[in-house]
């Protein structure tokens, strides 16, 4: 899911849709910078970022940059922070805050969606000027060491090119809460309201006096424990000021790290052998642990996170839902609320955005739901897994969780208007309409309303199907709060896991069991086979030294290309305006709703809110097949909401993904903080994948080109479609569908051996292993036409078969191993490749040549 995008990328944290006034500024020192003005809509007045830049030729100056920050200040206080990429994760940020008339510095880093630590490498802040007053603070200053950056080995760069049109992206974000210590080095900064990006020109911001202006910096005051005000602070107009007062946060002061979560005890966990553990709770955990113990097997399902949903214990909620039976994931129209409200619900171990919460990513996101394109089984997946063989798992997926177009229960859409301009446009250049859950197919030229997963106007998905059957069984237990750090492995066998609390009231300790199912997500997954000793030596190499003897030894490494088949839809925006559509704030749905749509859910489940924010209208597709002979598949999500810093209300942002067929991968990797990060994108720059991505866009141009009354907003009808791909970055915030997958690739081409690329088998099972399975959105050879969630299901509908088929272990490490077949399940019969040994006190009864069944003897 992805419907953040902002300017030329995405800051994916918030949503803001603001108008940019870029120009010259010369500051009262001389110093000249590329400025742009905006309106943060935080507090009253504008906000202004500039920068200035070294000439082009300057290599020794190459990684600094004078900068030029101006805040409003809001009634209840604020901070302004600027990252040095698009994004906040994996980037150096420059955080800072008014305080008793100084302005404070601090230079910081977020591995993950979390408070950013204190940074630890060496940029340096050199004040130039400051001043706060009554409305408005700011800070002129040089940064050196800020274009590079190294955070505990998690490395970043984004050195200003020397091209003459090149852009440079900054990031910048701005709260309506002060600091909580102000005064302190560690200054605890609250979530923001507001974000954006800006694309700096290159070209305006380079200038031959640079070298003259370095010398107006005051070097920092380091300090230890609190910051260290150097000058004194004097009245100033809002966007000027000739005092120097500042005070900045370095990172050897000494901080206070947050006590751990408590843990609690629990026996009739811990004091059993479990048959089955399942580590995750999301597309693919909550069916196969479903599936699982329907055989009577027992299963363990382990959350890292917290509930959701009521159903499950879910609390969080706006006061308008308090005393409903409902959260804010249970209602559609709030489930965009991740982007600007993730705390304790995203996950703060990764680099991108990913659901730690139970139900993971079919908790919070859009609940699309696509019956699947029969050529994404038959071009990625090996033998076995085609779309012939997928079919039954295909069909039981949709009889347990049916598709819908119209969400509200009275049967109405609401603010559909969008559909029927985007429809129209594209009807009137020969695509066709299509119901996309009854024509899986059909996904050349067509379009269609949004197919979800949603039931009786709440969430439903896995959540309410799933993990209801599974949770009326007694051989099934779920626990959340609880992370499984690793799994215990003897050589081939595992035989439990090792768990911490993630939350309070989480489990500690070891688990046992008989087999475990990693289905914690495409970087969950490889993060606890990494610190399990299976992976590439380099990764393995990073856990043990973060580790120690915590590490399983060396010479039990099970060495496989974990992580490096990283996969993701590229994802390209165009903006257009129509008079006929207006825009919804399902944001402000949350804290200040419209009542009558409030009283319109409440009772009936009915109207905008129960359908999917930011109001998703249309899909459509296209193929196109490249020079190569490969068929890319494009996909289309519309949705009525301003992007890109187009404010205007009749707005509606679409984004183009790259799916099936695109051959760029990436490479998702550890830090020593023991944090998952995407060390390499998968987004293309070149080639066929880049063709196919602009062959469609200007399909899609022209389509719209016969509408007088659609107007292109962005692209910019002043840049060719190259030269506007040409700086399109290819960063994940700003390419970045949040669809990742294939970090443990399935395939009969084992890793273990020379050239293979494969983490699992055809049965799911890692590679080396006797008794670990993996079913989630890891395994995906490659990316998928649409939206993966029911995808991710049908396999996991497969895969609980195969690994049925497998059987549980029982023996002694070292001896031989005896696969035997849980209780009821198919143990022999023609062309019959599992197991076919029962459990003690079962037979294995040939029913017909073809069905063989393990029954009571």
């Amino acid at each position: 899911m992805k419907f953040i995008q902002l300017t030329a990328a995405a800051l994916t944290l918030a949503t803001a849709s603001v108008a940019q006034v870029f120009s010259s500024y010369t500051d009262e020192d001389g110093v000249v910078l590329w400025q742009n003005t905006f309106d943060p809509k935080v507090g009253a007045g504008n906000a202004q970022v500039g920068i200035a830049l070294p000439p082009a030729d300057a290599a020794d100056l190459k990684n600094e940059y004078i900068g030029r920050i101006v805040a409003p200040i809001p009634e209840g206080g604020t901070w302004f922070g600027i990252t040095h990429t698009a994004g906040m994760t994996g980037s150096l940020l420059l955080i800072t805050w008014p305080n008793e008339g100084k302005v404070m510095t601090s230079f910081r880093h977020a591995s993950g969606y979390v408070e950013p630590a204190l940074y630890t490498g060496d940029a340096t802040l050199k004040v130039i000027n400051s001043f706060v007053n009554e409305s408005h603070y700011g800070l002129t200053y040089r940064c050196e060491n800020c274009w590079s950056w190294d955070q505990d080995g998690e490395t970043g760069s984004s050195v200003p090119a020397t091209t003459s049109g090149a852009s440079q992206l900054l990031g910048w974000a701005q709260a309506t809460v002060s600091p909580t210590n102000p005064e302190a080095t560690d200054a605890a900064i609250v979530q923001h309201a507001q974000a954006n990006i800006m694309a700096a020109a290159v070209a305006s911001a380079r200038n031959t006096d640079y070298t003259s202006w370095i010398s107006l910096g005051t070097p920092e005051t380091p300090t230890t424990s609190a910051p260290v005000a150097s000058g004194t602070a004097a009245p100033a107009p809002p966007f000027g000021g000739n005092s120097t007062a500042n005070a900045t946060a370095t990172a050897s002061a000494t901080t206070t790290a947050p006590a751990a979560p408590s843990c609690t005890s629990d026996l009739t966990i811990t004091n059993r052998t479990w048959d089955y553990i399942v580590v995750g709770s999301g597309a693919g955990g909550i069916p196969v642990a479903d599936r699982l113990s329907e055989s009577g097997a027992s299963v363990l399902l382990i959350e890292k996170g917290p509930p959701s949903t009521a159903r499950w214990g879910g609390s969080l909620k706006p006061d308008w839902l308090e005393g409903q039976e409902l959260t804010r994931f249970d209602v559609p129209g709030l489930d965009n609320q991740i982007w600007v409200d993730s705390a304790g619900i995203a996950c703060t171990d990764v680099s991108v955005m990913a659901g730690c919460v139970l139900g993971g990513g079919t908790a919070v996101n859009a609940g699309l739901w696509w019956k699947p394109n029969p050529a994404d089984f038959d071009f990625n997946f090996p033998d076995g897994w085609k779309s012939r063989d997928m079919q039954g798992a295909i069909d039981r997926t949709f009889q347990r969780i049916p598709f819908t177009d119209v969400p509200s229960q009275d049967g109405k859409i609401y603010q559909g208007e969008g559909y029927d301009v985007v429809a129209g446009a594209l009807a009137a250049s020969g695509w066709k309409n299509v119901t996309a859950g009854n024509a899986p197919a059909q996904k050349n030229l067509t379009f269609s309303r949004p197919n979800h997963m949603f039931s009786k106007g709440e969430r439903g998905g896995p959540l309410a199907t799933y993990l209801v059957t599974a949770s009326q069984r007694q051989n099934f237990k779920m626990i959340t709060g609880t992370s499984v750090t690793r799994v215990i492995r003897q050589g081939s066998r595992i035989t439990g896991v090792e768990v911490d609390a993630f939350l309070e009231g989480g489990l500690c300790g070891q688990i046992k069991a008989r087999a475990v199912v990693l289905s914690a997500g495409a970087f969950g997954t490889p993060k606890v086979l990494f610190r399990s000793g299976i992976g590439p030596q380099a990764q393995l190499e990073t856990v043990l030294s973060a580790e120690g003897d915590k590490m399983i030894l060396e010479e039990d490494w099970i060495r496989l290309p974990v992580g490096e088949n990283l996969d993701d839809h590229t994802s390209t925006d165009i903006v257009i305006t129509h008079p006929n559509i207006t825009t919804y704030d399902f944001y402000g749905a949350y804290s200040d709703p419209i009542q009558a749509d409030v009283d319109l859910y409440l009772s009936d489940r009915s109207g905008i809110l129960a359908q999917s924010a930011p109001n998703l209208i249309a899909m459509f597709w296209e193929e196109i097949t490249g020079t190569d002979g490969i068929t890319r598949q494009l996909h289309y999500s519309a949705r009525v909401e301003s992007s890109h810093d187009i404010d205007s209300p009749n707005a509606v942002s679409i984004t183009q993904y790259l799916g099936r067929g695109s051959t760029k991968r990436g490479v998702a990797t550890i830090t020593k903080a023991l944090n998952m990060v995407v060390s390499e994108v998968p987004y293309p720059s070149d080639g066929e994948n880049l063709a196919a991505i602009k062959t469609s866009i200007q399909h899609v141009l022209t389509a719209f080109s016969k509408n007088p009354a659609i107007k292109v907003a962005y692209p910019s009808p002043n840049t060719t479609l190259d030269d506007w791909m040409s700086t399109y970055p290819l960063t994940t915030s700003s390419r970045s569908a949040n669809h990742w997958m294939g970090t443990a690739k399935m395939g009969s081409d084992s890793g273990l051996t020379e050239g293979g690329t494969s983490v699992v088998g055809l049965d799911t099972k890692v590679y080396g292993t006797d008794n670990l399975f993996v079913v989630d959105a890891s395994l995906f050879p490659g990316m998928v036409t649409t939206n993966p969630s029911a995808l991710i299901v049908a396999v996991a509908e497969q895969a609980s078969k195969k690994i049925l088929g497998v059987g549980l272990p029982n023996g002694t490490p070292g001896g031989d191993t005896v696969y035997e077949i849980g209780t009821y399940q198919q143990c022999g019969g023609k062309d019959w490749s599992g197991a076919v040994s029962c459990k003690e006190g079962w037979k294995c009864q040939a029913w017909n040549e073809y069905y063989f069944q393990c029954i009571p003897q």
